[in-house]
């Protein structure tokens, strides 16, 4: 700060120092321009013809002056040595009283604008004292500068901004791992539990076929359950590799490869594909499918139905699932894309899901450049949205699926 505020300051009195010497300079110029001539109009009427000692006699001289011609001349060379004698008195005095003027402004200049470096760099030291105070305990703070519209004022509103985004990514952090130990922890005690209660005592076959049975149901639900913490960890790196994807020929892979579940759940899958391209992973978005999908058909009742669209919107391409299903509070809806968030209390059933669905969709739409979103459906249900930009190059081919599962 001390450094900002010297160069500051170096700057500030420079110029001021600058223009005083330019303004010196221009005033003597203009005064040292004038002065001569204004002196000798003034001296000349002031020396008398008679005091000059001439015979006033018109008589002839030998070369060729009268005498009243060589009083004029005298009397013009005596005014013209008064004048340069005055002139260089007064621009003598003029540059001993701007020199002296100049050391004086040049301190004030200077003083100045010490103190006008001062008064500029202040908000950024009140930035930087309160940021160096922000930690992890305590973001919950703000600069919250009192300072008139400006662009320091425009800065330190921008960091607040910023420190609301950091405060919720941290607390979202917070609440992922918190929520992770949690999900992991519960199968944990699970297998704990029935193995040692289960098989305490010289267990039947038919218990131990039992315990095993609950223990491999527990041990798939905490590998579903890691599967997922991977793949929104590997989403919310970002792409890795980009490659031209038939989203439109995606969704329909994903509704073959569901169709047997929306068979058993005796639900209906309906798609529409107009032909569309996206450039990104096709892991993931094959991922970003099947979420979707699956969670419309998880959260339904049996003889739902399931609406999939994919085709082009304006200059993006849209992906939208519609469900039918309980009724949710839309007050919700924007929750259920936070890691572990359900619309309902979780039951520990099979088949539940570990809550990660939307929130792994979410990720995957950001790594594309996207966004996703999901609103409540009057009658029950979702519908949820994806956007993603469009790739330039498309398939010519039109095409429209309309399959019941």
């Amino acid at each position: 700060m001390k450094s900002e505020r010297a160069r500051l300051t170096r700057l500030y009195g420079g110029l001021l120092v600058l223009a005083g010497v330019l303004l010196m300079g221009l005033v003597y110029l203009l005064v040292s321009e004038t002065l001569y001539a204004n002196l000798m109009s003034a001296v000349v009427p002031t020396v008398p013809a008679s005091e000059l000692n001439i015979d006033p006699v018109p008589a002839y001289r030998a070369d060729g002056l009268t005498a009243g011609t060589l009083a004029e001349t005298q009397q013009y060379t005596v005014a013209q040595k008064v004048t340069t004698a005055a002139g260089d008195a007064a621009l003598n005095q003029l540059l001993t009283v701007s020199g002296i003027s100049l050391a004086a402004y040049s301190a004030l200049s200077v003083a100045l604008a010490w103190w006008m470096a001062g008064r500029v760099l202040r908000p950024v030291g009140v930035i930087t004292a309160r940021a160096r105070r922000l930690s992890g305990s305590n973001l919950h703070e703000r600069l919250a500068l009192d300072a008139p519209p400006g662009e320091l004022k425009e800065l330190a509103d921008t960091f607040d901004g910023m420190l609301d985004r950091i405060e919720e990514l941290v607390a979202s952090r917070q609440r992922f791992a918190a929520n992770a130990a949690h999900e992991l922890r519960t199968p944990l005690a699970v297998q704990r539990a029935a193995a040692e209660i289960g098989l305490a005592d010289d267990p039947t076959p038919e218990k131990v076929a039992r315990i095993r049975a609950k223990l491999i149901d527990t041990a798939v639900g905490s590998e579903q359950l890691i599967e997922g913490l991977l793949l929104l960890a590997v989403s919310d790196e970002g792409l890795r590799r980009r490659e031209r994807v038939a989203l439109d020929e995606t969704g329909a892979a994903v509704i073959d490869a569901l169709a047997a579940d929306a068979k058993a759940r005796s639900i209906t899958v309906e798609l529409t594909a107009r032909p569309v391209t996206v450039e990104g992973d096709a892991v993931l978005l094959d991922h970003l499918v099947h979420n979707l999908v699956s969670n419309a058909l998880r959260h339904n009742h049996p003889g739902g139905t399931v609406r999939v669209d994919v085709g082009p919107d304006g200059p993006g391409v849209v992906l939208k699932v519609v469900n039918t299903g309980p009724v949710v509070a839309p007050e919700t809806v924007p929750l259920l894309f936070e890691p572990f968030r359900r619309a309902q209390a979780r039951q520990h059933a099979p088949g539940e899901g570990a809550g990660l669905g939307l929130s792994i969709v979410a990720s995957i739409a950001r790594a594309h450049g996207g966004e996703a979103g999901a609103k409540a459906n009057p009658g029950g249900g979702l519908t949820a949205r994806v956007m993603l930009p469009r790739c330039p190059w498309t398939r010519p081919r039109p095409r429209s699926l309309n399959s019941p599962a």
